[in-house]
């Protein structure tokens, strides 16, 4: 990554991912007074004085947990420590210094790396309270009293972690990476297939449904082209979200979906299609994103000859409300056609951005109306001037007509079909907007 990268540490429920709101200026991670609510990295730039890097939030650091959660929250910790350039350990006044404090401090020393200690939820302004000096015992320096909730003393701990940052460099892969958002329901797989393609463990993978609570982004490289990946919660019927928790993890994967250019929708070749894997996908055809469907775990299924035919067939039906979405076969245990998932992830994205030239465009339009007359109603026929298109994510066409109520449904899909025929525009929704000629309104 080219920018500085700083990670915000400490053991649970301190205060780092208010912290790292603050600091980032947005709500981007989950803030609970629930110990273990973030569980993954979350990253997003802060700028201070001139100077952007990139913080890191990560789950806190339990030293001697046996809990299965919090051991990988652990080892999420440890990997955000070793990619980091400074790390902010986060500690809090009112509990004092801890055993866990202790143990973490010194696993923070070990490693080498530039540790600036906060001290929060200092929420008093004046002088910092006699509690401060005890954490100089932790043998990291001098303490910054801090306040997460306010901002107060933010300023000074920055200027500290300035101290130690590296020289930063201008090149950021997120800048013409295409954007992927992993969705689906919970325990589908959607973190095991990234950590397959990364080759590392980068998000918890467990078999407890829900444990991916945030949306995660990973840069990798496949064919030359950068991509982002973002891992998602799963998301489950609204009848089933009874933690709050949960319901902000629904809402930032429907926030994961708004910022990709893709939406890779994950779905269990065990279980098969669901109707909330309907809704899933629903989201993200609504929202206008290029779509592939991958059906993990096919390396579970029984196969003959026509196995993967017939379930195919079965897939085009139950998406039938989205037929250009492709479909890849793919197992995050073995590895199974991952790289023809990265392949049609790439045509896909493509596809979603082409933009066809207006005169192409009325060559269909006038191909499709000669073969088949426009509907008419009353006397009146619906006349097509002609077409153009507006935009691009996804491909959006704007139609000139007589009369807007006489270009109806079943048309439009006529005339979509032969445009998919011509163009192709695979794995891509497409957006008609109807426009009366002198007429401002768009219907």
């Amino acid at each position: 990554m080219a920018l500085p990268v700083v990670a915000v540490v400490g053991r649970p429920n301190v205060g780092k991912s208010t912290l790292f709101n603050k600091l980032i200026g947005q709500r981007l991670s989950i803030v609970e007074d629930t110990p273990g609510v973030t569980r993954d990295r979350i990253y997003g730039k802060c700028e201070w004085l001139g100077h952007e890097f990139m913080l890191i939030d990560t789950g806190g650091i339990e030293p001697d947990s046996d809990d299965v959660i919090l051991s990988q929250m652990r080892r999420q910790s440890e990997v955000a420590i070793t990619s980091a350039d400074v790390i902010i350990f986060v500690t809090d006044i009112r509990s004092g210094v801890t055993a866990s404090d202790s143990e973490v401090a010194q696993m923070l020393i070990k490693s080498g790396k530039p540790v600036v200690l906060c001290v929060n939820k200092v929420d008093n302004l004046g002088e910092p309270p006699m509690e401060l000096y005890e954490f100089y015992n932790l043998g990291l320096g001098e303490p910054f009293p801090v306040s997460s909730v306010h901002g107060h003393g933010t300023g000074d701990m920055l200027d500290e972690v300035l101290r130690y940052l590296p020289e930063e460099t201008t090149e950021e892969a997120e800048e013409t990476a295409v954007r992927v958002a992993v969705i689906g329901k919970p325990n589908v797989g959607k973190s095991s297939i990234i950590n397959r393609i990364c080759g590392e463990e980068r998000v918890i993978v467990s078999d407890v449904a829900g444990t991916t609570r945030d949306a995660t982004d990973t840069v990798v490289e496949n064919g030359g082209e950068k991509f982002v990946l973002i891992d998602t919660a799963g998301i489950r019927r609204k009848s089933k979200v009874l933690e709050a928790v949960e319901k902000y993890s629904v809402l930032r994967a429907y926030m994961a979906v708004d910022r990709a250019d893709v939406a890779v929708i994950v779905i269990d070749a065990v279980v098969g299609f669901t109707e909330q894997d309907s809704k899933v996908a629903g989201y993200a055809h609504e929202k206008g994103k290029a779509c592939v469907v991958a059906v993990n775990k096919w390396d579970a299924i029984e196969k003959d000859t026509n196995t993967m035919n017939e379930y195919r067939k079965k897939l085009e039906n139950d998406f039938s409300f989205m037929s250009y979405v492709p479909f890849v076969f793919i197992s995050a245990k073995t590895g199974l056609r991952l790289d023809k998932l990265f392949e049609t992830i790439r045509y896909v994205a493509e596809q979603n951005a082409v933009r066809i030239p207006t005169g192409r465009l009325n060559e269909v339009l006038a191909y499709a109306t000669s073969r088949v007359q426009p509907p008419s109603d009353k006397g009146r026929r619906l006349k097509i001037y002609y077409m153009t298109q507006a935009s691009t994510k996804p491909p959006t066409f704007v139609f000139f007509v007589n009369r807007a109520e006489l270009f109806h449904f079943s048309y439009q899909r006529y005339i979509e079909n032969q445009i998919r025929e011509t163009f192709g525009l695979d794995g891509t929704p497409i957006v008609f907007k109807i426009r009366e000629r002198d007429k401002d309104d768009v219907k």
